[in-house]
């Protein structure tokens, strides 16, 4: 005789959907954010996150290469999320561990250019205001 439980087919992929989607109507349901979770809701998140994810590891990637090297690191991470107006944006709240900070010197912090041999403003400056 064969057991039930091995012709029974699972749920996820009876419904058609996949583990994560599974995850996510829990993840959803859990928290009482709704007593009710449309059955698009869990597949058009997953999606969300699926491009947010190749998106950051896309510019991570490019971070990666520009610094001569084949592993992405937290600072690869930190420094595509803070170079991207938009990612950054959505994650200004967020500290990345291990990331760093983004390479800045104040502009009054530079040495000032010289200009040409006869300008005052190239000679130190005056104390009398």
């Amino acid at each position: 005789m064969l057991d039930r439980h091995v012709l029974k087919a699972p749920s996820n992929s009876a419904h058609g959907l996949t583990e994560v989607e599974e995850q996510l109507i829990c993840a959803l349901c859990a928290p009482q954010y709704a007593t009710r979770v449309g059955a698009g809701a869990p597949v058009y998140l997953a999606a969300v996150l699926e491009y947010l994810a190749a998106e950051i590891l896309e510019l991570a990637g490019n971070a990666a290469r520009d610094n001569k090297k084949t592993r992405i690191v937290p600072r690869h991470i930190q420094l595509a999320v803070r170079n991207d107006e938009e990612l950054s944006k959505l994650l200004s709240g967020v500290t990345i561990a291990a990331g760093g900070v983004l390479p800045n010197i104040h502009s009054v912090l530079l040495p000032q250019k010289s200009g040409k041999k006869g300008d005052k403003s190239s000679g130190a400056v005056s104390q009398e205001f």
